[in-house]
């Protein structure tokens, strides 16, 4: 789902990344599971090893921000507690059982993929606005969409989907306009935001991978 690009100055963050990544997102789009989740055609298991490979993902991004959070750059994300590593937790429940981690295998892109944000939370911690764009941005903007698309195709409820849940925060179109001006803060704090904008394409290839991956092995 793509992340609206609003008119900012030739600094933005957020813009250039969407920019950078837009042909990324609409292949991803087309791409394994989640093509079959946009078109109404996933099963609920196929969903559900999604959800399960997700998970190392987020509490990777969360470990990281929560390490940084006294850091100058990512102090502005820590502000916001946008966590989903909980609410995935329910859902995974609620769709495969308290024994979803046994049962549930993780892929090995989702490895990947969580041992890449392990990698760039070293240092300075400043490439994961780029993972944390793509994750919570996504949430709050198509999330939203496919939340819609979960509940009239697979007739899930609201139990099932906590993950697109953010009212216990705040409303979505709010947080989604706050959360982008927190990243666009914490990017103008990056000493190099040019290598942020790189990370955005190289956390779409991992997002791309991993879809694929899913539906491979979808149960």
């Amino acid at each position: 789902m793509v992340v609206e690009a609003a008119e900012r100055g030739a600094d933005s963050v957020v813009t250039a990344l969407y920019v950078r990544t837009r042909q990324l997102h609409l292949e991803a789009e087309k791409s394994g599971i989640l093509a079959k989740i946009l078109h109404g055609t996933a099963g609920r298991d196929g969903y559900t090893l999604l959800l399960r490979n997700l998970h190392p993902t987020y509490q990777a991004i969360e470990a990281g921000i929560e390490r940084h959070r006294d850091n100058p750059i990512l102090s502005p994300l820590a502000a916001y507690s946008l966590a989903r590593t909980p609410a995935i937790e329910s859902d995974l429940k609620a769709l495969a059982g308290a024994d979803w981690r046994e049962r549930l295998p993780v892929l090995p892109s989702a490895a990947a993929y969580a041992e890449r944000i392990v990698q760039v939370s070293q240092g300075d911690g400043s490439l994961l606005i780029a993972h944390a764009y793509t994750r919570y941005l996504g949430d709050l903007n198509g999330g939203q969409i496919v939340r819609r698309l979960l509940e009239k195709t697979m007739q899930l409820g609201a139990d099932e989907l906590a993950h697109y849940d953010f009212s216990a925060i705040g409303d979505p179109a709010t947080l989604k306009t706050d959360y982008r001006d927190a990243l666009e803060r914490a990017g103008a704090a990056a000493p190099d935001p040019a290598a942020i904008i790189e990370e955005g394409a190289v956390a779409f290839t991992y997002n791309i991978a991993l879809s694929m991956d899913v539906q491979r092995h979808r149960t």
